[in-house]
C-alpha cells in the first residue's frame, strides 16, 4: 500500500492549491502507470474509473490517512513510486480487489487500539487495504456503493460499531469480525473472524505453568451470555489435565450466592477462579470487588480474560496484541478471497499477559527476574 501525505502548511496558498496540484499528481501518475510494465497498465486501469470524480480522488487520498503518527511519512520521488509499482507482491494483487477495514469513530485510548488491528492487516496483506471510520449513524447505501467502486473483495468488521456496520452490506460481501467481544451464541450464529475473548487454552497454559500445583478451575457464568466460550473452555481445561468446574447465574445476586459459597469451600492450593467477559457473573462496580477481596482472603487465585482485573488485584491476565490480531485477520481475508474461508468465530490467540507481583506475593508465589520477563505487564508498575 502507498500513502500519500501533504502538508498544507509548506505550501504558500495551500488551502486554494491543494485540488489543482492533486489533479496534476493523479495525472502525472496515471501517465507514469500506462508507460510502464503490463501489470502496471493493469493496475493503471482499475485507478482510472476513479479519476473522472477529481473531487473525490482527492478526498480519499487526504481521508486515507487518518491514524495519528502511526506510520513515519517520508518523501517519495517518481523513479523509487516506479521501483514500488514493480514489487512482485503488488503485482500479483492487481485484479484480486481490495480489503476494506469498517472501524468504530472513537476517540482514543480506543481508537489507538483499532489502528494497531488496521497496522498489523495492512502488514501482512499484498491487497490493497482500504479504512473507514464508521460512526453509530451512518449512511448504508452510501458504505455499499464506496465498497463496490473500490473492488472489496472481503470487509474486515472492527468491534461492535464496524460489526453493526457490516450487517447492513449486501450478502454477496465476506465480512470477517474481529475486535469486539460476542458474548451470547444467538451474535455468533453465521459470523466468521475472531473475537476479542483469549483463547481459554493459553489460560489455563500460563495457571499451570505458574501454578503446577492447581487441579481445578472454577467459573460462574451466564449461559445465555458465555455458553460458546464454556464449550471451549471445557476441551481445553480436559487437555490441561485441569477439571473445569461451572456454575450457572442468570443475575448479578444469584452469581454473588455462588462465589460466595465457592470462595468458602475452595482449596487454595488446588483451586483457581477464572473470570471470563461476562458482564453479569463479572459485574465491575459491585461485584468484581466483591470476588477479589474474598479471593485476597482466603488465598484462592484468580485470574481473568480481562486485563484490567490485574491492576486492581488478579494474579494474572490476557489482553489483545492489536497488530498480531490484524495480522490473522489479513491472513483469514486471503483465505476468504482463495475460498478457503475458516468457519465460526474463535477465540483470540493473540495475546499479551500481565501478573500482578503483590498479589503473586501475598499467595507466596516468588516470581523471578527470569520469569517476569516471559509477562508484557508488570503491576503494580515499577
Amino acid at each position: 500500500m502507498t500513502t500519500l501525505f501533504f502538508n498544507a502548511c509548506r505550501w504558500p496558498c495551500a488551502a486554494r492549491c491543494v485540488p489543482a496540484l492533486l489533479s496534476l499528481l493523479l495525472s502525472l501518475l496515471l501517465s507514469l502507470l500506462l508507460s510502464m510494465a503490463p501489470a502496471a497498465r493493469a493496475l493503471a486501469d482499475d485507478l482510472a474509473p476513479g479519476m473522472a470524480a477529481e473531487s473525490a480522488a482527492a478526498a480519499g487520498l487526504l481521508e486515507r490517512y487518518d491514524s495519528g503518527d502511526q506510520y513515519e511519512m517520508k518523501p517519495m520521488t517518481l523513479f523509487q513510486l516506479e521501483d514500488q509499482l514493480r514489487r512482485p507482491d503488488l503485482q500479483a494483487s492487481v485484479g484480486k480487489g481490495t480489503i476494506a477495514v469498517l472501524y468504530p469513530n472513537v476517540s482514543e485510548p480506543f481508537r489507538s487500539a483499532f489502528i494497531g488491528m488496521i497496522q498489523g492487516i495492512e502488514e501482512r496483506t499484498r491487497l490493497r487495504v482500504r479504512s473507514y471510520a464508521v460512526d453509530a449513524r451512518f449512511d448504508a447505501l452510501e458504505l455499499n456503493a464506496q465498497l463496490k467502486r473500490s473492488g472489496a473483495r472481503v470487509v474486515i468488521a472492527l468491534g461492535r460499531q464496524g460489526l453493526n456496520a457490516a450487517a447492513a452490506l449486501d450478502r454477496d460481501i465476506v465480512v470477517l469480525v474481529g475486535g469486539a467481544l460476542l458474548l451470547s451464541d444467538a451474535e455468533i450464529v453465521n459470523l466468521n473472524g475472531i473475537s476479542l475473548t483469549p483463547d481459554p487454552a493459553l489460560l489455563f497454559a500460563r495457571l499451570r505453568a505458574l501454578l503446577p500445583e492447581i487441579k481445578r478451575v472454577i467459573v460462574v457464568y451466564d449461559p445465555k451470555k458465555t455458553e460458546w466460550l464454556l464449550r471451549i473452555a471445557r476441551e481445553a481445561a480436559r487437555e490441561q489435565g485441569l477439571e473445569l468446574v461451572s456454575y450457572e447465574a442468570r443475575d448479578l445476586a444469584q452469581a454473588a450466592q455462588v462465589y460466595m459459597a465457592q470462595f468458602a469451600a475452595a482449596d487454595s492450593r488446588r483451586d483457581a477462579v477464572w473470570l471470563p467477559h461476562d458482564t453479569t457473573t463479572v459485574e465491575e462496580r459491585t461485584l468484581l470487588p466483591l470476588i477479589l477481596k474474598q479471593a485476597w482472603d482466603s488465598g484462592v487465585p484468580i485470574f481473568s480474560s480481562n486485563v484490567l482485573h490485574v491492576k486492581k488485584g488478579a494474579l494474572f491476565a490476557m489482553s489483545p496484541n492489536n497488530v498480531e490480531l490484524g495480522r490473522s485477520l489479513a491472513s483469514s481475508a486471503e483465505g476468504a478471497i482463495a475460498g478457503e474461508l475458516k468457519k465460526g468465530v474463535q477465540p483470540l490467540r493473540e495475546l499479551h499477559t500481565a501478573i500482578n507481583l503483590r498479589t503473586a506475593s501475598h499467595m507466596g508465589l516468588t516470581i523471578g527476574q527470569q520469569q517476569q520477563r516471559t509477562f508484557d505487564l508488570i503491576y503494580p508498575e515499577p
